[in-house]
């Protein structure tokens, strides 16, 4: 228990630095101008450049709330990003649309996280109480927790598959804001810089379910 404690402790703490890190890097990104474009108008620029158009823009509500559905092709940009001229607003919608080209290319990582969200979907629905159900009817039935384990590694999965997704989203992102003139060698540099750091939330995320997966296959394992 305190190994599970202390592993938890030394994820959790990066995690809390990547966090603040990442609020600050965009309070102040979103304070450098770009050119006049809003994160909408990046956003359809990047999409036609690439030769897609049947892929809406929408506005969200929240904070940092953007992301790519390519159940339904739609774009969806917090209220900042969709109406801000910033080199934030630039990067977050450039990378939103960067998941867009990766959806009309068929990108083999995304295929792959697209095919687990049912799954993932329904394990996240359930793992919480089969994993209860499983500690305390471990002696009994110690089935119930070995199901629970295995939803719970369908969800760690999905994390690292994840990583490749977010970070190819980015490095589309970076490229052709750079290569269409938006931004300069310094804000793209900014814009670079405030990507990065939202996609190691990514892997700090990842590196905090293998960390709680372990220490459930060594209970199941002390049994």
């Amino acid at each position: 228990m305190m190994s599970y404690i202390l592993l938890i402790i030394i994820i959790m703490i990066p995690g809390l630095i990547v966090q603040s890190t990442l609020k600050q890097k965009f309070k102040k990104y979103s304070k450098v101008g770009i050119n006049g474009m809003t994160g909408r108008d990046i956003a359809e620029k990047m999409l036609h450049d690439h030769g897609i158009y049947d892929v809406r823009i929408t506005s969200v509500n929240g904070q940092l709330t953007d992301h790519y559905n390519p159940a339904n092709k739609t774009v969806n940009l917090s209220h900042d990003v969709y109406y801000g001229s910033s080199v934030a607003a630039a990067a977050v919608a450039a990378h939103e649309c960067g998941h867009a080209v990766q959806h009309a290319r068929s990108y083999a990582w995304l295929n792959m996280r697209s095919a687990l969200v049912p799954f993932v979907s329904l394990a996240s629905n359930w793992v919480q109480w089969v994993i209860i159900a499983g500690i305390i009817m471990i002696n009994t039935f110690p089935q119930i927790f070995m199901v629970g384990i295995i939803l719970f590694a369908i969800t760690t999965l999905f994390s690292f598959i994840t990583l490749p997704v977010e970070m190819d989203a980015s490095r589309r992102a970076i490229a052709w804001l750079g290569q269409s003139g938006i931004t300069t060698s310094q804000n793209n540099a900014m814009a670079k810089d405030a990507l990065k750091w939202a996609g190691r939330t990514y892997v700090v995320a990842a590196l905090g379910s293998l960390v709680t997966l372990l220490y459930y296959i060594m209970i199941a394992r002390s049994r």
